[in-house]
């Protein structure tokens, strides 16, 4: 960081947020602005091109010369068409131009991007739409401006639109809630997300080296290193100066970008790391996150390193996830999540934490469809990750006053426990209300609900569309109750306990790593849907689909195309993974162990000759194991190549996507064991490529 400027300086500085706009608009244009910001109101052309001008002019003072609509298309990353600013003039020059109608709207070619069918190749029109809540920020003297993306015919195209709309539906709702309980009518309610990335660091030379992490970004092939993360002496370690230097660039960007970058530290495995920002408005969260993944990698490059942010880049270790830090906050800044001192007391937070858990058991379904893809397949269930089941933590104390709720008794409130560690000299503290449960998929914890389950290269938009979507739904459905109740405590006590009854198997507080959990889920009536394909195969169930278009936050058509783009993405992606190893084994590791044998071979040859009864149990041994794992690998091989290339696969997306998980997925596993354990026979110097040791554990 420049020595002679500090954080708050730098915090926000290449942002139009309120304070640059209250120093650049004219008073009444900025009233505007702020009731676009914090109510949803519409803006009128002339306010858009006032704004469009202010905006234009500070950028340039900053040094911006083009601007770009910043987008989320549905391919996982974000998009962005770059125009300059310059305008010519009748006397051959320029003049530096923005309006009001090129800040409002741009116009992308719809159908270069996934649309499952909404867009076709003839039919290219699509629009980008400012949107007015997500500030406009510099970054490379460009001005970026996040906008909704959309087709010709209105269709979301993209992440941000479902989810503002999602906003929308539950602050409606929240706040129907929150003036039965006699808040005034100008009551404002907006989700906020924390969103925890966690990501691996490599060296740049082991991954050039890889061709799996170039196409793939994960490991296809790799015997395990002598050490894993088994002695837990990673996490919370020291940073090492690499990483020290290349996390405090990573925040300087990203605080110029008014991103909230709180919390960094070594993760549970080597070479994994976690970065965790403070709360901030949902749609507001989504864009900073698609921010610090980007510059993450692009950062990393300048340290001489990679930033891996698969699921699961390393097979035996940690995988990386998003955890999903959600809450409901008003504009008079109370948290609806926040339990107070006698949460047993506290109604209207029983309301809304009932109101959650109704919800997650509704559309349990509709979670873990959130979360599906290839990537993160391979991490769900073990390493700190969730399990595919979808169930939720509380707590003890919480559970204690929903049983005694349910059971119509009385609940005897804990006194407040201070933490006492037997060291004199140590402070006392208050314990926490609830411990942690790491194998939780949605967790309670204090004031806000942590879903784990989702992956880290994955947008936070697919999950909070679903929660903001789900919760309003059963807000709505309470709201009409108590509504139209005559004794409106009676119907609340009632509704409280009748929703707890009704939804109380979706309540775990155990270990869900535990065998048992599955079978005892089972019996709950949980759903376990184990990959992407399973899960993708309800998303269009009638419940799912009512959800939606009841809340207009998807229409049935929208819902159908994000299905398919989900599912072909799906398939996408394993095909080439398997054309990728593919590659790798027949170019390069069957190739590396003919060779060897040779040696081994001809090491053999020469010895016996000279000296016949010479023992060489090395050479031997090594030579019949690589030529039985070598005879293995070849016939495995030749078997992934048949059902990759086969003329018989379904043409049907999801009957493919099916294919690809039970027939592909099994056969390069079983294709990796067999690579894997020739690895180990082979010397290094023999080795094609880098091996887990050299890319966890290299060196400052």
């Amino acid at each position: 960081m420049t020595d002679h400027v500090s954080v708050t300086d730098l915090f926000g500085s290449m942002v139009f947020d309120e304070a640059t706009m209250k120093s650049k608009l004219p008073k009444e244009t900025f009233k505007m602005m702020q009731a676009s910001l914090h109510y949803g109101k519409r803006l009128d052309p002339q306010t858009a091109s006032v704004v469009a001008n202010a905006m234009k002019d500070w950028a340039i003072e900053k040094g911006a010369t083009h601007y770009t609509h910043w987008f989320q298309p549905m391919t996982g990353i974000t998009a962005e068409k770059h125009d300059s600013f310059i305008s010519p003039t009748a006397d051959g020059k320029i003049i530096m131009e923005f309006s009001g109608k090129e800040l409002v709207r741009g116009e992308p070619d719809a159908s270069s991007f996934p649309s499952g069918g909404l867009r076709a190749t003839f039919e290219a029109r699509g629009y980008t739409a400012w949107d007015p809540t997500s500030f406009a920020f510099i970054r490379d003297n460009t001005l970026y401006i996040p906008t909704a993306f959309c087709s010709y015919g209105g269709e979301a195209l993209d992440q941000k639109t479902p989810l503002l709309r999602s906003m929308e539906v539950l602050g409606r709702q929240a706040q129907r809630i929150l003036r039965l309980f006699g808040a005034p009518t100008d009551i404002n309610v907006k989700t906020t997300v924390g969103p925890e990335q966690e990501y691996f660091l490599i060296d740049e030379k082991h991954y050039a080296a890889r061709p799996d992490l170039r196409f793939c970004g994960r490991t296809l092939i790799g015997a395990k290193a002598p050490k894993g993360q088994e002695m837990d002496d990673h996490y919370f370690g020291t940073l090492k100066p690499r990483i020290k230097a290349f996390m405090a660039e990573l925040d300087e960007e990203l605080w110029k970008l008014g991103v909230l970058a709180k919390t960094e530290h070594n993760e549970g495995a080597p070479a994994q790391h976690e970065l965790a920002p403070i709360f901030s408005t949902t749609n507001i969260a989504c864009d900073h996150n698609q921010i610090t993944m980007d510059l993450m990698q692009k950062i990393a490059r300048r340290h001489g390193l990679v930033c891996l942010l698969h699921e699961k880049p390393f097979l035996g270790v940690n995988g990386s996830g998003k955890h999903n830090n959600w809450s409901m906050t008003t504009n008079a800044g109370q948290n609806l999540l926040e339990p107070g001192d006698t949460p047993h007391e506290n109604a209207q937070f029983l309301l809304f934490l009932v109101a959650v858990i109704k919800a997650v058991d509704d559309y349990q379904d509709l979670l873990r469809i959130s979360v599906a893809s290839a990537g993160n397949d391979h991490r769900l269930g073990a390493h700190e990750a969730p399990p595919a089941i979808v169930s939720m933590f509380i707590g003890d104390e919480l559970a204690g006053i929903l049983d005694a709720i349910e059971a119509g008794s009385a609940y005897n409130a804990r006194e407040s426990e201070m933490m006492r560690i037997g060291v004199h000299v140590l402070p006392k503290f208050p314990r926490d209300t609830t411990d942690r449960n790491r194998t939780s998929p949605f967790a309670f914890t204090g004031n806000k609900f942590e879903f784990r389950s989702l992956g880290s290269s994955a947008s936070p938009a697919s999950v909070n569309i679903v929660i903001n979507t789900a919760v309003a739904q059963v807000l709505g459905e309470f709201a009409d109750v108590l509504e139209s109740a005559d004794n409106f405590n009676e119907a609340l006590n009632e509704l409280i306990r009748d929703t707890i009854r009704a939804h109380k198997r979706i309540l775990f507080n155990g270990n869900g790593y535990d065998a048992a959990w599955i079978d005892e889920a089972k019996q709950r009536g949980l759903s376990n849907y184990r990959t992407t394909p399973e899960a993708l195969a309800h998303y269009l169930d009638e419940k799912n689909i009512a959800l939606f278009e009841n809340n207009k936050v998807f229409s049935r058509t929208e819902l159908a195309a994000r299905k398919e783009i989900n599912e072909e993405n799906y398939c996408k992606v394993i095909n080439i993974e398997a054309r990728t190893m593919i590659d790798m084994i027949r170019r390069e590791i069957l190739p590396a162990a003919a060779r060897y044998k040779t040696k081994l071979s001809e090491t053999l040859t020469v010895t016996k000759a000279a000296a016949p009864d010479t023992d060489l149990p090395y050479e031997e041994e090594t030579l019949a194991l690589l030529s039985k794992y070598s005879a293995a690998a070849f016939h495995s091989l030749k078997t992934l190549e048949g059902a990759v290339d086969s003329k018989d696969k379904p043409t049907d997306t999801s009957a493919l996507a099916r294919f690809c998980g039970d027939i592909i997925l099994p056969l390069m596993e079983e294709l990796r064991c067999e690579i894997d354990a020739m690895e180990p026979l082979i010397p290094k110097s023999d080795w094609p490529y880098p091996t887990y040791g050299d890319m966890l554990f290299y060196g400052n």
